[in-house]
């Protein structure tokens, strides 16, 4: 049967089409949430793509005073920054109108340059009615996130480091302003301990201590422990650190390792964390000798020592000969530190080095670096350096059959084996400051007797 539909009929179709259309703009998923749909309240999900269509940015204008009055409106996106992501494009792939982005990020300069952003960052954003920029509790994500529909911009929060907190935000007029604030972080002592089977690092990851903390306990036994050859399967650990928690009693950051100790093949090392008098901070034995000595035996994190110093066939040349140096084989890229204080001689290339650095630290003593892929920034001769300091990476130029680093301790023109060569020691306490020192050992000693063991809280900060 056929229907006549008059004027009347099409209007009203059209309408109902219409209204269909919207209802399903409005509940389309704009964005793709780190965490699944029914994350905890409590949690502010992580946005890691947008798709937006920025078609009707005059209305989101026209909205921003009236939304600040209503803060149940608000929406609120947490964007995860990528390599190569400036601001602007975070705001804009977000859908955030040209006009309002290049405002706030003007504002933003005044306490913060946005060029510094770090890959992995966060950055907020908050949309809506809500220019407070105060975590809503009970937050569900809101699946139209970053579109038209979440309204104008009227945020942005973003944390350079764990104590500081960067927001700027639009009031009822339409204009941004920015803030620094400094949060105020709780130390909470911490101590993790654990056997040896492979190497310190999977012992001490698989006990849940940070990479910050790891990493600053291989840093102060280096001075005295050779990693290739002293670490030994049964081998322990013990570390006594500080967990940093904000207001809210989560843990954003860490602070000092106040005490660490490794029992290798039964022999204590206990280190403590010191600040003397005249403010000097360092690392002190039992004895209260600074640990800080002239040179560093391996001035590379995380490498296997692949040569050892001696008489070896040369894998390129083929023939036998004197290796004045060890080699640590590592990634290419792997950072390259100073041995120590000192100013560098020649950054360049040498020979069979490829390209090499040689450092003056004192009349007696020189170090040298070869095969580097490149130079650090700003790394030439007359350059002062400190120890610890990037100088280079690792690669495998002039004749290297693969990335590593040669390293080369020279004491009076003549080079000595890097792992065996004494070196001078630091600073030693004596008198009523080495009776001070004695006193803080002993609360630290009787705060790890105390203490226990930490769960697994495992942490890739």
């Amino acid at each position: 049967m056929k229907t006549n539909v008059g004027p009347l009929g099409l209007f009203c179709t059209a309408l109902l089409v219409s209204a269909l259309t919207l209802s399903i703009r409005s509940t389309a998923s704009f964005s793709q949430y780190d965490s699944p749909p029914n994350t905890p309240s409590n949690t502010i999900p992580v946005v890691t793509t947008y798709a937006h269509e920025a078609d009707e940015v005059p209305a989101r204008h026209q909205a921003a005073s009236a939304a600040v009055q209503d803060a149940a409106d608000a929406s609120r996106l947490v964007v995860r920054v990528k390599k190569g992501d400036t601001l602007m494009d975070i705001l804009m792939k977000s859908g955030v109108a040209a006009d309002d982005a290049e405002q706030a990020i003007s504002s933003l300069r005044e306490v913060y340059n946005p060029r510094r952003l770090r890959t992995g960052q966060k950055v907020t954003l908050l949309f809506g009615a809500d220019s407070s920029l105060t975590p809503a509790s009970g937050y569900e994500p809101p699946p139209a996130a970053g579109s038209e529909d979440a309204g104008a911009l009227l945020g942005i929060k973003l944390h350079p480091d764990a104590g500081r907190e960067i927001a700027a935000k639009r009031d009822p007029a339409g204009t941004f302003s920015a803030a620094e604030t400094q949060k105020h972080l709780t130390p909470v002592d911490v101590r993790s301990a654990g056997v040896i089977r492979t190497s310190l690092f999977d012992a001490a990851k698989a006990a849940g201590v940070p990479q910050k903390v790891l990493a600053e306990m291989i840093h102060a036994f280096s001075y005295d422990v050779d990693w290739q050859r002293d670490i030994q399967p049964g081998d322990r650990f013990e570390v006594l650190y500080e967990k940093l928690a904000d207001e809210d009693g989560e843990s954003v950051d860490t602070g000092n390792v106040v005490y660490a100790e490794l029992v290798l093949s039964g022999q204590r090392l206990a280190l403590y964390h010191y600040t003397t008098k005249d403010g000097i901070t360092d690392y002190y034995n039992q004895k209260g000798e600074s640990v800080r000595k002239a040179l560093l035996r391996t001035p590379i994190d995380g490498a296997r020592l692949s040569s050892s110093f001696g008489k070896r066939k040369h894998p390129i040349l083929g023939y036998t000969r004197m290796h004045k140096g060890v080699d640590f084989a590592a990634p290419k890229g792997t950072p390259i530190y100073a041995a120590g204080n000192g100013v560098i001689l020649s950054a360049g290339r040498h020979g069979g080095y490829g390209n090499y650095i040689e450092i003056r630290h004192n009349p007696e003593f020189h170090t040298g670096y070869g095969h580097l892929s490149r130079f650090a920034k700003g790394i030439h001769a007359g350059t002062r350096v400190t120890q610890g300091e990037v100088i280079g990476y690792v690669g495998a130029t002039g004749l290297a059959t693969g990335p590593h680093l040669h390293y080369e301790v020279i004491r009076d023109n003549k080079k000595v084996n890097p792992l065996s060569v004494n070196l001078p020691t630091g600073r030693k306490l004596r008198g009523k400051e080495f009776d001070e020192f004695l006193v803080a050992k002993a609360k630290v000693d009787t705060m790890v007797a105390s203490l226990p063991v930490e769960p697994k809280i495992a942490s890739s900060e």
